[in-house]
């Protein structure tokens, strides 16, 4: 036992530095993706209550693509595939789209539950008091799908984080790259691999935690 835990007190202080600079750009690449897949998952879900037939096939058709292609083959399409047609992203960018788009998706679905849970006449009484519809859906529809959805959003983001590490594939330094390179280095894979799967629970778990305590019962 002593001989597993003796190369963190030994490479340590070499090791800290880059797993938390890794943990730095695996959350800022997952805080920018989800962000852009609750844009996205919203446009979706308002197409699947569309009046207009076309955007309620195109969004149909969107989620049931995406949710049925691995995520991996959307991040070599859009960073190996697109330069093809002269499209090219950066990693970073490349990966930040990949989640975002096939995230949309799931996002999409959680939005769609929470609006059809609001009741219709909610939406009519605030047209017959004054209300725009955008502001009868900014002021009062959205807030309320907002508190249904946020727990099942949050367990999202926790599985869109852990997914993050594909991005490792198309070379975004994140921690399942920069663990790779430091097991490559040091020839220490099970302690590096065990430190890196200690850096994704850090960031997780207080997620997970919060999702718990929203869906804890009042009282």
């Amino acid at each position: 036992m002593s001989g597993f835990v003796e190369p963190y007190f030994e490479y340590g202080k070499e090791w800290l530095p880059l797993l938390v600079k890794a943990m730095g750009t695996t959350a800022l690449l997952s805080g920018c993706a989800f962000t852009l897949s609750l844009v996205f998952g919203l446009l979706l879900a308002l197409c699947r209550n569309a009046r207009s037939r076309t955007l309620r096939h195109f969004a149909t058709v969107y989620v049931s693509v995406v949710r049925g292609v691995p995520l991996l083959a959307i991040l070599f399409l859009l960073y190996f595939g697109l330069p093809g047609i002269g499209i090219t992203f950066d990693a970073f960018t490349g990966a930040v789209l990949g989640l975002a788009l096939a995230f949309a998706a799931q996002v999409a679905e959680l939005f769609r539950a929470g609006l059809v849970a609001i009741p219709k006449g909610q939406r009519e009484a605030a047209l017959a008091v004054g209300f725009t519809p955008f502001q009868s859906f900014a002021l009062i529809i959205l807030p309320q799908v907002v508190r249904i959805v946020i727990a099942p959003l949050i367990v999202t983001f926790v599985s869109l984080l852990k997914d993050s590490s594909l991005a490792s594939l198309i070379t975004v330094d994140e921690l399942v790259l920069t663990g790779r390179a430091m097991a490559t280095e040091y020839f220490l894979p099970l302690q590096i691999y065990l430190a890196v799967g200690l850096c994704y629970f850090l960031i997780a778990w207080p997620f997970s935690l919060l999702s718990r305590r929203l869906v804890r019962p009042a009282g």
